[in-house]
């Protein structure tokens, strides 16, 4: 069965300004849950929107997938009073309904992981319902507007781990089958299965304190998931962490960077150890790729926007994790990484955000021995791996 997911993104957001484009960890939020659909059970992921620039966007930072496409909807679906149904069915017009199973991930929930996606696809496939949402089992008391109690006995208040609570959807994910949407053209009809996800994914953002609360929760998930084992992979930004930040330019452009030899010499020593060595920069710079040609780091990334998606690629592609690498980087497009691997560092002269988050700030600044500094770190560390 062909499973595809929709992600409707809107230009204009009232609550928040360019909502789905603002930087959530240093990235746009949108990309959060395009990633996890990525390494989802489904077969096609569409971001559906009417910015062309994040369309632009994906063309160039997700190349190395067959799995996302773009398409363009039309204004009247994509205005503050358009529902979402709407769009889906201009969607399933445009693709001619070609899919057994239609998926609506949304944007606005960043703590939807690929596992929920694919126990709502579960809940089709296997249980044989006609569709399926993600729901919170919240341990809330409901009232009415009138005084009376919804969901209890005030004469009878149960203790929280007596009380079953409620289940309340949290808008992360939908699915249905094709025969279902085009008998009711709604996200969910027929038997509906429910799929539970933490109660923290209830939050919704639609100001910027909930932005705030959201990017916490999302900070500490991603910190207690680490995992700490032999440091296979050293992967570095490049300006503040190759370089001390600044770039040097004439009439023609960029003419200069200041890197620091003995960094280079740290690098080779790593290499020798099996550690392999990865640069990723958002920097399409020909003095970079000279520079680390000349280093012989055959894993050079230039260009790239969203780290952590392109990084997820790369160990998946090894059969390796994130506890398998060590991370430096000194600015918020960085702090997804950095909250993720294994170990992280950032210079003595990074972002104060990025310092905050990091598992190491290092006594050396950026282009003065920081990345030499790191591979002293490393080596001492996996010297504890020796032999098992």
């Amino acid at each position: 069965m062909k499973k595809t997911a929709i992600i409707p993104l809107r230009k204009n957001s009232k609550g928040i300004p360019g909502k789905n484009k603002k930087k959530m960890l240093g990235r746009p939020l949108f990309s959060w849950v395009l990633t996890e659909a990525i390494f989802s059970e489904l077969d096609e992921v569409y971001v559906f929107t009417d910015d062309q620039e994040i369309v632009d966007y994906i063309k160039r930072e997700y190349f190395w997938t067959s799995k996302v496409k773009t398409l363009l909807r039309n204004d009247e679906n994509a205005s503050d009073t358009a529902s979402t149904e709407s769009a889906m069915v201009e969607f399933a017009g445009l693709v001619k309904t070609d899919f057994d199973i239609l998926c609506l991930l949304q944007a606005t929930s960043p703590l939807t992981k690929a596992e929920n996606i694919n126990d709502a696809l579960n809940e089709i496939l296997s249980n044989k319902k006609d569709a399926a949402l993600t729901v919170v089992n919240t341990h809330r008391f409901i009232w009415n507007a009138d005084g009376t109690p919804q969901n209890y006995d005030v004469f009878k208040r149960p203790r929280r781990q007596d009380f079953d609570g409620l289940l309340i959807e949290n808008g992360a994910v939908y699915a249905t089958t094709k025969e279902a949407f085009l008998t009711s053209n709604n996200r969910v009809s027929g038997s509906i299965g429910l799929v539970k996800m933490p109660e923290e994914s209830l939050v919704e953002i639609d100001s910027l304190s909930d932005w705030d609360i959201v990017e916490k929760l999302l900070t500490d998930r991603l910190k207690k998931l680490k995992i700490h084992q032999r440091i296979d992979y050293l992967v570095l930004d490049v300006d503040g962490v190759f370089t001390d930040g600044c770039v040097y330019y004439d009439a023609n452009g960029e003419m200069a960077k200041k890197f620091d030899m003995r960094d280079g010499m740290g690098l080779e020593i790593l290499r020798q150890n099996n550690v392999e060595v990865v640069v990723m920069t958002s920097e399409n710079s020909e003095l970079v790729a000279q520079r680390m040609k000349k280093l012989q780091i055959k894993h050079t990334f230039l260009g790239v926007k969203d780290k952590f998606s392109f990084l997820t690629h790369f160990l998946s592609e090894r059969n390796s994790s994130f506890g398998a690498v060590s991370y430096v980087g000194d600015d918020v497009n960085d702090l997804a990484n950095i909250c993720s691997v294994g170990w992280s560092f950032t210079p003595a002269d990074a972002t104060d955000v990025v310092k905050a988050n990091a598992d190491y700030v290092l006594t050396h600044n950026s282009g003065a021995g920081a990345i030499r500094e790191t591979c002293e770190i490393i080596l001492k560390y996996n010297k504890r791996y020796e032999g098992i």
